[in-house]
């Protein structure tokens, strides 16, 4: 507010330039859709345009025309770094007042379709056209309880925000919005290497990274360890081409793993195969812990005196550093955290239905990256809000009172 005052200087102030800003707040507080929206609704509502900051004496005259806002809006995206530094600010008081904020984080795609017809380059000109937006195609598999595989396409034009969160609060931590053509992962490398050179506190305090299949690399999962000593709890794809094989567990003939990181041993006696149970994992060895089943369980094994499993083995992640993770992904622990993802769902949820984003009207893709940092902001301000008057049930909500 203060750099937008000092470039206004002594020129007309008929609209305070605090007052615009709140009301635009308070649009996206109340899901008014467009500006018009909310001009309707301060030329209705005097509390609100009081709240606000407009003038009590000038009645609906203090209500801004519209065409304020489109310039407002105009002096908001040349200071977009400042918009992002509220943003970070804002993630900083969240750790500071949210106990174990960013202890768990995950990351997640999320489509912003545009609603306004592709343009040519001859009609860059014209506001009402797209001009920076891009054709994207994401097709999911699924499995249905007839245990038959289903393929499901999504094609829009638009946008896509690249998201980091807390799964815990479901707060945002860091972003990136792109056209919606863009890799996934190039782009969360980079998110990554922002962290690290701005946020290293909240990095080196993350201890499980949650995400979909859709962020299965293999890079990824080692940097998350290897430089970070974040656990990965990643989806994995199956890339084999055989879905039934089985690998050799190096140096033990008789233990084999499946693509999903099930470790399974083959009795020497019968011949029979089973599961083998999980036994944790070794920090300093790097190693995954499976202990004989048979002992585990309590049954008789007739091949136990002659099998080179024993009472349990190591193996170590070098092993394959895509299907075994510190956290083995045949383990209860695995499934749990791995179930954590879905915060980032919600909080994409939030982003479409409480902020606006399923039916809107923003064109390019400077002023989309400056309305998601603003929605996003409201949202890490209102959840330091909440905290602050002691209401942290309703961290997550915008306009429902204590």
């Amino acid at each position: 507010m203060q750099t937008l005052e000092r470039e206004r200087g002594n020129g007309r102030n008929d609209y305070s330039v605090r007052a615009v800003w709140n009301s635009i707040l308070a649009g996206i507080v109340f899901g008014h859709p467009s500006t018009a929206s909310l001009r309707r609704e301060l030329l209705r509502n005097a509390q609100l345009r009081q709240i606000c900051g407009f003038g009590v004496g000038s009645g609906t005259d203090a209500v801004p025309q519209a065409w304020v806002y489109s310039r407002f809006f105009g002096r908001l995206e040349k200071h977009s770094a400042e918009i992002r530094r509220i943003f970070d600010a804002l993630v900083d008081r969240c750790r500071e007042r949210l106990p174990g904020f960013g202890r768990q984080m995950g990351c997640d795609g999320k489509a912003l379709a545009s609603f306004a017809g592709r343009s040519g380059k001859s009609e860059h000109n014209d506001r009402r056209g797209e001009h920076d937006a891009a054709w994207a195609v994401h097709t999911h598999h699924s499995r249905g309880s007839d245990g038959v595989m289903r393929e499901t396409t999504k094609r829009w034009f638009g946008f896509k925000l690249h998201l980091i969160a807390d799964t815990s609060y479901e707060l945002p931590i860091a972003f990136s919005v792109l056209p919606a053509n863009h890799n996934e992962m190039p782009v969360m490398h980079r998110l990554l290497d922002g962290l690290a050179e701005g946020k290293q506190e909240i990095l080196h305090s993350c201890e499980v990274w949650s995400a979909d299949r859709g962020y299965d690399d293999g890079k990824l999962l080692q940097r998350l360890w290897d430089e970070y000593r974040i656990k990965p709890v990643i989806g994995i794809r199956n890339t084999w081409k055989d879905p039934d094989t089985t690998r050799v567990v190096s140096g033990l003939e008789n233990v084999t793993y499946d693509w999903n990181g099930t470790v399974r041993c083959v009795c020497p006696a019968m011949m029979k195969e089973r599961e083998m149970a999980f036994g944790g994992f070794e920090k300093e060895r790097e190693t995954l812990k499976y202990r004989c089943p048979a002992r585990h369980y309590g049954y008789e094994c007739g091949g136990s005196h002659r099998c080179p499993v024993r009472s349990a083995i190591r193996i170590p992640l070098q092993e394959n550093r895509r299907i075994f993770t510190p956290v083995a992904r045949s383990s209860y622990q695995w499934k749990r955290l791995y179930n954590k993802r879905t915060a980032l769902e919600r909080i994409n949820s939030r982003i479409d239905t409480s902020f606006g984003f399923e039916r809107h009207t923003i064109r390019g893709l400077r002023k989309m990256s400056m309305m998601v940092t603003i929605s996003l902001s409201l949202m890490l301000a209102v959840a330091v809000g909440r905290t602050v008057e002691k209401q942290p049930q309703l961290i997550r909500s915008l306009a429902r009172s204590a």
